[in-house]
């Protein structure tokens, strides 16, 4: 929606205007007319069932002194406790909209120059800037889209989990083999991984002859290392550096991580794959999962953050969700480097980038714009740059797909002027 549709939608005498400061047990509420006035008293609700329709009853209260028709229900995200509000209200009939956090504390300052935060004042606040339009449309995913919302955050917290267990084993091994690594380039490889299990200790692999260990080491590795890495084990294991004392306490602690990580890594193939499942139950991903370089993890992340691509009319509306549309710093003569706003989803804008950094290595088009903007002669990019203009192309193709129901053509991805451009810089 933009601006001026937002002004039609709450320009009139007709709407009122509700404005909810979200907590975990109690909301407060605050609701005003076309001009700012207040119909009912500011009051307190509580989360719960009761809560809930009280204010649907203030809510009536406020419609009936107002003889209003429309209401639009505002709320700053705090968390995840606006999710159930939310949900109640939406299936009631209501129309929620989110105003950003930045807003609410700036025009919190302007209002009584103090960040002073209480309840009672930001509801008004919130109240007041939906009634200036400010605001943002409230789309929850539902269905197949609200799956993979929660396995997106599951996996999230999985790799988080996992690479935490794997800094643990790592600090292990720092202590008392530091030496390992020198042999074992890849610490949860099927070789490291027996060594880690039966004799991760210098004192241990000494116990074992060099053919014992090279035969070990074949049948953990299905005979892709065996007599030669065994030796450098030997000669690791004999000059190490490593702590000797508390060896029995570390072997319990280093099996621990050992399971932890093996557990972690058996739930996070559980949801890559449930993930999988559902992207053949959405008919556009696959017109997404036909960009080279672009896999299931990607466009299911994608989907998670940004939902129903219906949703959308324009592809620099996903681009703004992201954080990466460009905030100018101009004031006067002075003009500033323009940056991107990263007021948007942090996690959706950490994909897309991740996604750019795989597209430039394997994609041929992508590879070939990313040099572009590197060397072109007016306004050349830096690295990092690049990459964000790169990422800002990824949503462009990804919605045209999408939208268009086609697959990955590379000769419409670029287009004939900038292909133009790309072939005159080659020259």
């Amino acid at each position: 929606m933009n601006k001026i549709e937002k002004l039609l939608l709450v320009h009139g005498s007709d709407i009122i205007f509700v404005g909810i400061d979200v907590a975990k047990k109690n909301h407060y509420a605050r609701i005003i007319n076309h001009i700012g006035l207040e119909p009912v008293k500011p009051f307190k609700f509580n989360n719960s069932k009761d809560g809930y329709f009280r204010i649907v009853s203030k809510i009536l209260e406020a419609k009936e002194k107002t003889k209003a028709e429309r209401v639009i229900i505002g709320l700053e995200p705090s968390g995840h406790y606006w999710k159930p509000l939310t949900w109640f209200l939406k299936q009631q009939g209501y129309r929620v909209v989110l105003v950003n956090p930045f807003h609410v504390k700036k025009r919190k300052e302007e209002e009584d120059n103090s960040p002073t935060k209480n309840d009672r004042k930001d509801a008004l606040i919130i109240a007041k800037l939906v009634k200036e339009g400010k605001f943002l449309n409230c789309l929850l995913p539902e269905g197949i889209y609200a799956d993979l919302r929660n396995l997106s955050v599951a996996r999230k917290q999985l790799i988080s989990k996992l690479n935490s267990a794997k800094n643990k084993l790592v600090s292990i091994i720092d202590e008392y083999f530091p030496e390992f690594e020198e042999v074992f380039k890849n610490l949860l490889g099927k070789a490291a991984l027996w060594v880690l299990r039966h004799c991760p200790f210098p004192s241990m692999i000494l116990n074992y002859t060099k053919e014992e260990l090279a035969e070990n080491l074949k049948r953990a590795a299905n005979k892709r290392v065996g007599i030669k890495r065994a030796e450098k084990l030997i000669e690791a294991a004999q000059k190490s550096v490593g702590v000797k004392e508390g060896l029995k306490g570390a072997y319990i602690r280093l099996h621990s991580y050992l399971d932890e990580i093996e557990f972690l890594k058996g739930q996070l193939e559980t949801i890559e794959k449930t993930m999988e499942e559902l992207l053949k139950k959405i008919d556009i991903a696959e017109y997404l999962l036909s960009i080279p370089g672009i896999g299931v993890i990607t466009v299911a992340g994608f989907l998670a953050d940004v939902g129903d691509l219906a949703n959308y009319t324009h592809f620099k509306q996903i681009q703004k969700l992201a954080g990466l549309n460009i905030a100018e710093n101009q004031s006067g003569k002075h003009k500033g480097k323009a940056k991107i706003s990263k007021r948007g989803r942090p996690e959706l804008r950490n994909l897309l980038y991740k996604a750019s950094l795989t597209l430039v290595a394997k994609n041929k088009e992508f590879k070939a714009l990313y040099n572009y903007f590197l060397k072109r002669p007016k306004n050349p990019l830096k690295a990092k740059q690049a990459l964000i203009a790169i990422s800002v192309k990824l949503v462009r193709v990804m919605f045209a797909l999408a939208k268009k129901r086609e697959n990955y053509d590379p000769q419409k991805v670029l287009g004939e002027y900038r292909i133009m451009q790309i072939n005159q810089l080659a020259a």
